[in-house]
């Protein structure tokens, strides 16, 4: 538009001057080298308008003709980018039915042809996993993460295969790197959660339980019950690599909360039993008991060795007096009696317990007592009880 606007001010300007000075020629010379050329000066404006008319069209066809070959380009390269993306999302589809193989050939044929060829990597290295071909798993996450800014999808698909391949020690070095880089992602942390579960990284675990809550991946309940089974584990730790006077001390550190949690104490005392700490477990459970009669921890008094089981009687038998449909004391001191041979009062004991709740245990024991009195019939009627139990 200017240029034309320019060329009408001069033919304006041209006729202007033309009718103001028609008849006067005038001279222009203009010599280069041995060459010399002779106008007027209405003929030297002319060609100047012409010149720049020309220059101005020539200009004109080289943007067209250059704005063609980009359009076309352009029309070629959006046609190729579409058809990548449709690949794209019928690859997808088929890594979600099953078909691995058709996935992973549609999603890796046209993928530098599509705007972000990442993502047919991750899906070609998905579908590889379910090929089982390893190998071409992690070629493919060596080709995604080329793209800029795919790192962390790159390593949390890495992550999760190692996952899902049971390769618990490679997600976790994998996790830990992202994890400095990225302290507050969802994913990150959930995984880590399930690989601590898995190998067993206790203490781990537990540093990483309020940050769970804290992000909303797991509930308060789902969180006191991951710290139970975290220090649970953790007490099986310290038992196995430091014995019993290790695990005591270790318990005796423990905050105050955690050692009145009845699950908990519950643990430390079957990792006592299992150490041959036999009397200081006894020495916990008549404790615990003394402020939690309920306690499920008595169920534990018949599985320990003491010289003495006197002052386990006792307790129980305490126990039974305070509250006659405590099933699981008169279940306890049925065992205790069954181990000196006491079999009525066995007997009586199992069938008050039995009248309070139904046992498969405590009904195989009460068979066992009428089998030592040569109450054979009583004993086959309670083993069919026990059996039809079972089988519901």
């Amino acid at each position: 538009m200017f240029r034309l606007i320019f060329l009408f001010v001069i033919l304006g300007a041209g006729l202007f001057v033309g009718t103001q000075y028609s008849g006067q020629q005038g001279y222009v010379l203009v010599s280069i080298a041995n060459t010399t050329i002779e106008m007027s000066v209405t003929t030297l404006v002319i060609f100047l308008i012409a010149t720049l008319a020309a220059l101005f069209a020539l200009e004109y066809l080289v943007k067209k003709m250059l704005y063609a070959s980009s359009a076309t380009w352009n029309y070629f390269s959006v046609r190729k980018m579409r058809h990548s993306r449709r690949l794209t999302n019928e690859g997808l589809i088929k890594l979600i039915e099953g078909d691995f193989k058709t996935a992973e050939k549609k999603v890796t044929r046209w993928a530098n042809y599509h705007d972000m060829p990442v993502v047919c990597y991750l899906i070609a290295s998905e579908a590889a996993i379910g090929l089982g071909d390893n190998k071409k798993a992690d070629h493919y996450l060596e080709l995604a993460g080329k793209q800029p800014g795919s790192t962390l999808a790159v390593e949390l698909t890495r992550a999760k295969q190692q996952v899902r391949e049971a390769n618990y020690a490679g997600a976790l070095e994998t996790l830990h790197l992202l994890k400095g880089q990225h302290p507050n992602n969802v994913v990150i942390v959930n995984l880590l959660k399930q690989v601590y579960v898995e190998l067993k990284q206790w203490q781990p675990l537990i540093d990483l339980t309020p940050q769970l809550g804290k992000l909303g991946l797991i509930s308060e309940q789902d969180q006191q019950t991951l710290i139970q089974r975290a220090q649970c584990g953790l007490l099986a730790d310290v038992a196995e690599n430091k014995g019993s006077e290790g695990l005591i001390s270790h318990w005796n550190s423990l905050p105050r909360k955690l050692k009145q949690d009845a699950h908990l104490v519950e643990c430390f005392v079957k990792q006592l039993i299992a150490r041959n700490a036999d009397h200081e477990a006894f020495t916990v459970i008549k404790e615990t008991v003394k402020k939690h009669p309920n306690s499920t921890l008595i169920t534990l008094l018949p599985e320990m060795k003491l010289s003495d089981t006197h002052p386990s009687k006792l307790l129980l038998e305490e126990m039974v007096r305070k509250d006659a449909n405590n099933a699981e004391a008169h279940s306890a001191l049925a065992q205790l009696q069954m181990r000196n041979e006491q079999w009525q009062e066995a007997q009586q004991h199992l069938e008050k317990a039995l009248s309070v709740r139904s046992n498969v245990s405590d009904y195989a024991y009460l068979a066992d007592v009428l089998e030592k009195q040569n109450l054979n019939k009583a004993a086959q009627e309670v083993s069919k009880k026990a059996l039809s139990i079972i089988q519901s």
